[in-house]
């Protein structure tokens, strides 16, 4: 099987291709704009300097070179794909607002895909009962405690101005700083952005990371906060401590090759 990964939502693409590579020796690539990776979360594959549509035309001469067509986010793309190459394998994978609440609006992009997934499971509702929840994978080998780095009595919230869930969620994230004594950081990730291979060390110099409120489900960076060992404070306000088994990469990647497997076309 050769694997291209369409864009990079979250970074996704770049850790289940790197494992997919590493754990399985798969042909597979990632392709992105640099445009739209402004944390340079595209660690594996590329992420190409260039407008809209010569992307586009890079894209479509890139996937004549692979079988499973591994789409991020950028739903309608699905139909151009399977108009121009047929005989491909696609799979549709849905990462948040793109698709929260939009299922019957989406309907004409994820029925023509081969295989359709979602990274949280939230996303589930609402969905045709063929869609599938992968979880969010952590690539371990990049986010680990650093114990002499720890801060203790603190936490941090990522504040994005662009994201309006996080831009409303800080007035919680300080009440919950309140409630358990913790001195807040609240860092505005856009105005001073952290470049994805030096999240691990800034996420080590914290005791706790207080996700996001109004989505209920972790984030992948308070997943990637949990292999850095940090305690999290979830949407509901509980604290969760330990990486879960399933979002390791090399799980996310075993149960991701069987799905492949059951799309490929020969």
């Amino acid at each position: 099987m050769r694997v291209l990964h369409v864009w990079n939502t979250a970074g996704v693409a770049s850790v289940l291709a790197k494992y997919l590579r590493k754990l399985y020796g798969l042909k597979v690539w990632v392709i992105m704009r640099k445009d739209y990776d402004p944390f340079g979360l595209t660690t594996f594959g590329e992420a190409v300097e260039c407008k809209s549509m010569e992307f586009y035309v890079k894209l479509l001469s890139l996937i004549k070179n692979y079988d499973i067509i591994h789409v991020h986010s950028l739903d309608k793309l699905v139909p151009i794909i399977k108009l121009l190459y047929p005989r491909k394998s696609v799979v549709l994978h849905y990462h948040g607002g793109e698709i929260r609440g939009k299922w019957c609006n989406k309907k004409a992009f994820w029925m023509l895909a081969d295989l359709v997934l979602v990274s949280t499971p939230d996303l589930l509702d609402g969905a045709p009962s063929h869609v599938i929840y992968l979880p969010n994978p952590v690539d371990i080998e990049l986010f680990k405690p650093i114990p002499k780095l720890r801060r203790y009595g603190t936490a941090l919230y990522f504040f994005d101005p662009y994201n309006s869930a996080l831009s409303k969620d800080y007035k919680w994230a300080i009440n919950i700083a309140r409630r358990y004594g913790l001195k807040l950081k609240i860092h505005n990730r856009r105005k001073y952005p952290i470049p994805h291979t030096k999240l691990c060390l800034y996420l080590n110099r914290f005791e706790y990371l207080i996700d996001k409120h109004t989505i209920p489900s972790l984030s992948k960076t308070g997943l990637e906060a949990l292999a850095c060992g940090l305690k999290v404070v979830r949407w509901d306000g509980k604290i969760v401590k330990g990486l879960p088994e399933e979002h390791k990469a090399e799980n996310v990647v075993r149960n991701l090759v069987k799905l492949y497997k059951e799309v490929y076309k020969e």
